[in-house]
């Protein structure tokens, strides 16, 4: 008798919580938020995140340039790397150093190139020549060893000023093309 008892209850204890279970798996289905632009954003897919982040590029044991970042989301499959608050320094054959910094920026890990923004004010490319370039967008193509950008550009020095949209430039030469809509002002 008390076996059948036990049975019966065991049977609507496990009746009890099956049907606990489907109500909280059926409320829970239909209370979760959609996902947000934040929470699906590619930062929050990274396979690693890095604070003090540096990547340094040799060639035949001399430095070409390094870039470091106060934060890095390091995304391995794609070989990539999107940088906060980064500092850019280009070595040249001839001892030159350049500095260069902006507001975020994308390291492919794979083929060394780099991308450089900055949200307010322009990037400054300070050039051993005396010239300057001012953009707000910078890319490095370090299989060519090219800088270039789509957007506005400004370059200036003794007493040139010249303005435009799109650059390409090769650094180890100085030599630079804006691409379209160029002004040139001379500077008194």
């Amino acid at each position: 008798m008390w076996q059948r008892w036990a049975r019966g209850s065991l049977l609507a204890l496990s009746v009890i919580l099956a049907s606990f279970l489907f109500y909280l798996l059926a409320t829970r289905v239909e209370s979760v938020p959609p996902p947000s632009s934040a929470s699906s954003s590619p930062l929050n897919r990274a396979d690693a995140g890095v604070d003090q982040f540096t990547f340094t590029q040799t060639k035949s044991g001399a430095v070409q340039w390094e870039v470091q970042a106060q934060r890095a989301r390091v995304f391995e499959t794609e070989h990539r790397a999107a940088l906060e608050k980064v500092r850019v320094t280009l070595y040249g054959a001839n001892g030159w150093e350049m500095k260069l910094e902006g507001d975020e920026g994308t390291i492919d890990i794979h083929k060394k190139d780099f991308v450089l923004a900055k949200h307010v004010g322009p990037i400054a490319v300070q050039l051993e020549s005396g010239y300057t370039i001012y953009t707000n967008h910078l890319a490095w193509a370090d299989a060519r060893r090219e800088i270039s950008t789509q957007d506005p550009v400004t370059l200036s020095g003794h007493g040139l000023e010249v303005t435009g949209r799109g650059l390409v430039g090769k650094l180890d030469v100085e030599e630079f093309k804006v691409l379209e809509d160029v002004r040139v002002e001379i500077l008194q």
